[in-house]
């Protein structure tokens, strides 16, 4: 599913954007955009929900709790009256179903963006070498690899499958060799002879674990010299993973340190994502009581994505899009928080702050010791 929504629904935005505007990163910020608009009915839902529970949590579960009690030999009114009650302020649970159902969409965005154009397509091939007298009695099955859609000029891209005829396993002194293709069964050598500069896109091939077991030539082909496990990998250029924009040098640019040098863009990009995230929790708690459970959390949790992000790979141009979701998410959460409750939620809410200021009057005026007397002094 994520792929049919990447290759049906993203790319032909993304193509669309980028006619407009010749710039990818300006693309990657449209895209993000127009997906986060279209998704706006669905995480509004979740964000008023959430709202909602946080006021209306400790007088449910109060109820809840006098319902139980009172009706602990009738279970059939118990559960009546616990209806009621979810009929009353709704289900916990229904700020689930929003969330659910954008997810797929959210998770081919970010797939789209860590692929072609925006960083280099991997892929990897998983292989067994087997002694020569032990290979005869495996009957072969043929392996093709998931399809990636490859841009290879600026408008048109073409899925491309990595496949092996005999299968991912092989006999010692064996050579077979990996084919890329398009679903048609072009080879994507084909494909890259009628492109302009399609030398460009020409896959790069390594042994990524058992070097020694086999070797793979520039052309795909695998010899097997040793018995064990053996990770190969093809790696596709991307035709924008070394494009700048605005500060960004790359934007298939992955990591935050390589090289022995910080690459101080991507640090940036990590540094407003927390920043964002941080923003964004804070707008969620406005004119709601005080809750040092939830002001901790709001607290640790960006820092502790921002910290796993740092060492967590991911390229340039997904960190633009998570930047700028996070600044939507922030926006639309400040004017959700600023519609107005039902009213038997606000009431609940009014109390709850009248409760909350009479409690820090209280705690202010209990002392009539003033700082800087000793206490002993009355």
């Amino acid at each position: 599913m994520i792929g049919y929504i990447s290759d049906n629904l993203l790319l032909p935005i993304l193509d669309f954007f980028y006619g407009l505007v010749p710039s990818y990163g300006l693309a990657i910020i449209a895209l993000t955009v127009v997906i986060r608009l279209a998704l706006f009915p669905l995480s509004a839902g979740s964000i008023r929900n959430a709202r909602r529970m946080r006021i209306a949590q400790p007088v449910m579960q109060k109820r809840q709790a006098e319902i139980k009690a009172k009706y602990a030999n009738n279970p059939q009114k118990q559960q009546e009256e616990l209806g009621s009650l979810m009929k009353e302020f709704g289900s916990p649970l229904s700020g689930c179903l929003p969330l659910l159902v954008q997810m797929p969409i959210l998770f081919a965005l970010f797939a789209t963006l860590r692929g072609s154009p925006f960083a280099d397509v991997p892929y990897t091939l998983n292989l067994k070498v087997l002694p020569a007298d032990q290979i005869a009695a495996v009957e072969p099955k043929p392996f093709n690899s998931a399809s990636h859609s490859i841009f290879v000029t600026s408008t048109d891209h073409v899925p491309v499958i990595a496949s092996l005829e005999k299968g991912t396993k092989l006999g010692v002194g064996d050579t077979e060799t990996v084919s890329l293709h398009t679903k048609d069964g072009a080879s994507f050598a084909s494909v890259l002879s009628g492109v302009e500069n399609g030398s460009a896109f020409a896959p790069t091939w390594s042994v990524t674990k058992g070097e020694g077991l086999v070797s793979v030539d520039q052309n795909g082909a695998i010899h097997a010299i040793a018995p064990g496990d053996v990770t190969v990998e093809a790696k596709i250029p991307g035709l924008a993973a070394r494009s700048g924009f605005l500060f960004i040098k790359a934007l298939g640019q992955v990591g935050f340190y390589t090289d022995g040098a910080i690459n101080w863009d991507i640090a940036i990009l990590v540094g407003g994502f927390g920043v964002t995230l941080f923003l964004s929790q804070i707008l969620s708690g406005m004119g709601m009581p005080a809750n040092p459970q939830q002001a901790t959390a709001n607290k640790i949790t960006p820092v502790m994505i921002t910290g796993m992000f740092l060492f967590f790979p991911l390229p340039a141009g997904v960190l633009l899009y998570m930047v700028i979701a996070n600044v939507f998410q922030a926006v639309q959460t400040f004017l959700l928080t600023r519609e107005a409750l039902p009213d038997n939620l606000q009431s609940i809410l009014d109390q709850q702050l009248a409760a909350e200021a009479k409690t820090v009057t209280a705690t202010v005026t209990g002392s009539s010791r003033m700082p800087f007397e000793p206490k002993g002094k009355k």
